[in-house]
């Protein structure tokens, strides 16, 4: 598949997040920007994030009560009080 080169200016930080996190995937940063933009493009993202919310307006019950009873207090009675 031929290539295209593409420029765009971010803040040095998101830069350098790119890079670290590309290095930890073992991509180059094109390949880790390519995988970023054809995740959201296919919607995969949008899954994982309500995957994710479904998952902890069904238990977010646990982790309340968890939470509290690490930090010593009984568990709040209203669910969802505090994030997990």
């Amino acid at each position: 598949m031929a290539k295209t080169q593409l420029g765009a200016r971010v803040d040095e930080d998101v830069a350098e997040l790119a890079r670290k996190r590309a290095a930890d995937l073992g991509l180059s940063v094109g390949d880790y920007l390519a995988r970023l933009v054809q995740d959201d493009a296919s919607g995969l993202r949008a899954r994982a994030v309500d995957a994710a919310a479904r998952f902890l307006a069904e238990h977010q019950a646990i982790f309340d009560e968890a939470e509290a009873e690490a930090d010593g207090h009984r568990p709040d009675s209203s669910r969802g009080a505090r994030a997990a």
